[in-house]
């Protein structure tokens, strides 16, 4: 089973960071943090919309835990 998800993702982009988002490129910041901030609004209103969705960091590959 596939999950259709919208894919969010935080790029650098002129110097600084942005948010690419179904062609879009919007949240323009120097600071990543602030354009990641932007991505999770977005990413919050289109899950309220009800599709799943997904934010993702270039050059970030995720975290795990060893036990």
């Amino acid at each position: 089973m596939t999950i259709d998800r919208a894919v969010l993702t935080v790029i650098p982009r002129d110097g600084g960071w942005a948010v690419e988002f179904d062609g879009d490129v919007f949240g323009h910041s120097r600071d990543k943090d602030v354009a990641r901030a932007a991505a999770n609004r977005r990413a919050r209103e289109v899950q309220d919309g009800g599709r799943a969705c997904q934010v993702r960091v270039y050059g970030e590959h995720g975290f795990w835990a060893a036990a």
